[in-house]
């Protein structure tokens, strides 16, 4: 990043200056909104500018355009200031721009809030450049072009809170005037067909939205708060599952053999668990796309359908109609599938259909909710399912979490610090790790997409004793690692050394809890 200033040359003093704003850009720290009142509003919108620090008669603003000397002469002339332009890149000045001052669109909507407070007056008939309309439609915009993959809402005392989880992380975005909650979440209900008379009960709905380059459902889900309804929209791209394939969805050599080997399989239960939003979904089906062909009947019970795989039998669940997984189950067992996928196992009655048939000759795969693998064996029991079922039925279970990647753009290496080593052990010793200092690409983050870490149970006869003998979920973790597991906190150091992510994403995500494991050999081996 570079500074130019046509009044004089640089200095050391200007050089520290430059440096300092680089860093308080970078590092998103809150600037003085005294010296933001030095540039009227309306001007650092036109010409894209944000003034960032006054140093004596010398003002430093941040400029996408550091050249253009029309603009340099306006803003020197209206402050009476030496105007020194320091280079930031576009997006950045955007962002810079609705942080401080909010979304245009919103400013156009103050003036008639008082109209658009009557919920009854907020249906299909408003003007397509209604302000309420196009509040709504910016957030949406922003939130796909930075590939957000949730939107909270949240009303709170004094204002309204706009954040973006990107990459599993909650983000700021914009701080709303607090009287707008009620027009905003309204306009949301009409679009995901909710009652907007309704404001004491949780709602759930979905927005189907086709864009250019883009085919997305957003899931929106209202809830009361004290404040009013927080509105969450989780946003689904159908199109991405095309990009997966069991060769680049994250599973190491050794994990990719392991799921090779139970999708061979022409019967049994494969079990994917996982905290929501770690990818379960994805793993699934991709696993469908891979042995989705002309001689397989393949069949799916969702809540809801996520992606539209062709060739796949995909069924919906509705729990209005009094129809359940099992429900479905039950039908679908009739229909001669060869291979049949459940959304989740929430109740006995579905993990008894499930284990069922998996052992009169389906392949079955499904989603449950245990922090790691062995768990979801011993959770089948504890829901009533014989453990005698459970051993004769599970082929294997995949634990995973995501964690983000390190940004290609801004990556560099370096050494393991003492920290790192001392956590990778003695075969990550003499590595080198990829370190981020944060971009314009990755918002200063360092991170850009994520992977997910997979730990891969594999039912063997001495883990079925095990479950017959009712052992608990320690003693099968500790049996599963002697006899070859790979646990997620070591696939995830693995994937660190190789430079996809680091050590902190790592112990962010999987903690402390698997870290008395001593796996130095083997995951050496994976290296």
């Amino acid at each position: 990043m570079s500074a130019l200033s046509r009044f004089f040359k640089a200095d050391e003093l200007s050089t520290q200056i430059e440096t300092q704003i680089e860093t308080q850009v970078e590092t998103r720290l809150e600037i003085d909104t005294e010296i933001m009142k030095l540039v009227p509003e309306p001007i650092i919108h036109k010409y894209g500018v944000v003034p960032i620090r006054k140093d004596g008669d010398r003002l430093f603003v941040a400029a996408a355009n550091p050249h253009d000397v029309a603009i340099l002469d306006d803003l020197s002339l209206m402050t009476g200031c030496d105007v020194v332009p320091v280079e930031i890149a576009a997006k950045e000045i955007e962002e810079l721009i609705t942080r401080y001052f909010g979304i245009p669109e919103v400013k156009k909507a103050l003036p008639q809030m008082d109209k658009l407070v009557d919920n009854t007056a907020l249906d299909e008939s408003l003007a397509a450049d209604s302000p309420i309309i196009q509040i709504v439609n910016t957030i949406i915009l922003k939130a796909v072009r930075e590939e957000v993959s949730d939107i909270h809402i949240e009303p709170l005392k004094e204002q309204v809170l706009v954040r973006f989880r990107i990459d599993g992380v909650l983000q700021r975005r914009y701080a709303l005037p607090r009287q707008i909650i009620s027009p905003l979440v309204s306009r949301i209900k009409v679009m995901a067909n909710l009652d907007i008379t309704e404001h004491r009960l949780p709602q759930d709905g979905h927005i189907p939205l086709k864009l250019t380059n883009y085919d997305l459902d957003l899931r929106v889900s209202t809830v009361p708060t004290i404040f009013g309804e927080k509105v969450v929209l989780r946003i689904f791209d159908k199109e991405s599952i095309k990009r997966y394939d069991l060769e680049n969805i994250g599973f190491s050599v050794h994990n990719n053999e392991l799921m090779r080997s139970f999708l061979k399989s022409p019967f049994g239960l494969l079990l994917v668990t996982g905290p929501t939003g770690s990818g379960k979904s994805t793993t699934l089906y991709t696993a469908l796309k891979s042995i989705n062909c002309i001689e397989k009947n393949i069949v799916t019970v969702e809540d809801p359908v996520e992606y539209v795989l062709e060739g796949v039998n995909q069924t919906q669940i509705n729990i209005r109609a009094g129809a359940s997984f099992a429900t479905y189950l039950r039908s679908i067992l009739r229909q001669d599938p060869d291979v049949i996928m459940i959304g989740e196992i929430r109740d006995l009655e579905t993990a008894q259909i499930a284990v069922r048939a998996a052992t009169t000759g389906h392949l079955v795969l499904a989603t449950m909710h245990t922090n790691d693998a062995p768990g979801a064996l011993t959770r089948l029991i504890d829901i009533g399912v014989e453990p005698f079922m459970v051993a004769s039925s599970v082929l294997g279970v995949i634990s995973q979490r995501l964690v983000r990647r390190v940004c290609t753009f801004c990556q560099e290496k370096r050494q393991l610090s003492e920290m790192e080593r001392t956590i990778a052990g003695t075969f990550g010793s003499q590595q080198k790790v990829r370190a981020t200092k944060g971009c314009g690409e990755c918002s200063h983050t360092g991170y850009r997409g994520r992977i997910p870490l997979h730990e891969i149970l594999k039912v063997s006869s001495g883990l079925q004793n095990e479950i017959l003998q009712g052992v608990s979920t320690a003693e099968l973790r500790n049996t599963a690692l002697a006899e070859g597991m790979i646990s997620i906190k070591e696939d995830g150091i693995c994937k660190s050394l190789q430079g996809i992510t680091t050590i902190q994403e790592v112990m962010r995500v999987t903690g402390e809890e698997e870290g008395k494991e001593d796996k130095q050999s083997t995951v050496s081996g994976m290296l």
